[in-house]
């Protein structure tokens, strides 16, 4: 298994009567992002603990750095970096503290772990707040530290747990961005995320898990061509029409859209064709648009098509 950073076979994990997961493969190579998808309480969270071993499977294996999760959790764990969906950081403590406290306890020894948490520091740019209670952190500065508090340690792997949840645009571009940074080092992420725009921009590979099994994986573009054809993407001028335009393209594409975006309606269509009905019947339904496109489909539409819930939603029940 030394060709992947991470490898597990049929997975199985049981709470009481509930299979959370049912027979899960997940693998990736050094230095490439794993994106792991699906509706809320798929078995994602459960995949990743048992990877982190802060799980054990009851059926399965699963080896990170070449070493097994169960009968060697000792050496994975200082191979690893863990960034769960809430903070476990001391908030009475700096930022600053906070790091090196970690890093004392990964035995770096004082001097190194002073040095290594204001290398991290600047790099997140978090130098000027270095000093102050993480309690007066925004959301972006602590998901920030969160990801610096994971790296302490070096990993050879990074666990990212539904890092951007809560994070404005703004925020989330400069955490992938350090996500990029991290694989061009040659560190190995596994991202689990419900948002489809973070995986096509993020992920070498994508596995998609539904009640507790995987239903599909492979690269954005291999399983984009799941769903086929085109998609059409519209934004209504007027808000009071989006219930309207919703319905004409219900009655044109044969299923309700999916809403991909703030007032953006998107559905699979057989081709321009269609496209054009469309546009024709929106026109005589008095319905303008600010966007109108065909174009592939997005990681939305093949949500969708592969689990029957729209990304949306999925975010709405989790939240």
């Amino acid at each position: 298994m030394t060709d992947h950073a991470f490898r597990a076979r049929g997975l199985v994990k049981r709470f009481g009567r509930t299979t959370a997961l049912a027979g899960v493969d997940l693998s990736a190579r050094p230095g490439t992002v794993l994106g792991v998808l699906g509706p809320n309480g798929a078995g994602k969270t459960t995949a990743l603990r048992i990877l982190a071993t802060l799980t054990r499977p009851d059926e399965g294996t699963a080896v990170v750095g070449g070493h097994d999760v169960v009968r060697a959790a000792d050496r994975v764990r200082r191979g690893i970096g863990l960034t769960g969906q809430t903070s476990m950081l001391d908030e009475e403590l700096s930022g600053l503290a906070n790091l090196v406290l970690i890093g004392r306890l990964l035995d770096l020894g004082r001097a190194g772990a002073t040095a290594r948490a204001h290398a991290l520091l600047e790099r997140f740019a978090l130098t000027e707040a270095a000093r102050r209670p993480v309690a007066t952190y925004s959301g972006g500065m602590l998901r920030r530290l969160d990801l610096a508090a994971s790296l302490v340690g070096r990993p050879h792997v990074v666990f990212l747990d539904e890092p951007s949840v809560g994070l404005d645009p703004g925020r989330r571009e400069d955490l992938w961005r350090m996500v990029r940074q991290l694989t061009a080092e040659g560190t190995t992420v596994l991202l689990t995320t419900q948002y489809l725009e973070e995986a096509d921009a993020l992920a070498d590979a994508i596995t998609v898990i539904d009640r507790g099994r995987v239903i599909a994986d492979g690269t954005p573009a291999e399983l984009k061509r799941v769903v086929g054809g085109q998609a059409v993407s519209l934004r209504p001028t007027d808000t009071d029409r989006y219930g309207t335009a919703a319905r004409v393209m219900e009655r044109i594409g044969g299923r309700a859209p999916d809403r991909t975006g703030r007032d953006t309606l998107s559905m699979p269509v057989d081709g321009e064709d269609t496209a054009w009905e469309l546009a024709r019947a929106l026109r005589e339904a008095d319905v303008r648009v600010t966007e109108f496109s065909l174009h592939l489909p997005g990681l939305d539409e093949v949500f969708f098509a592969l689990t029957g819930t729209s990304p949306d939603t999925t975010a709405k029940e989790s939240a």
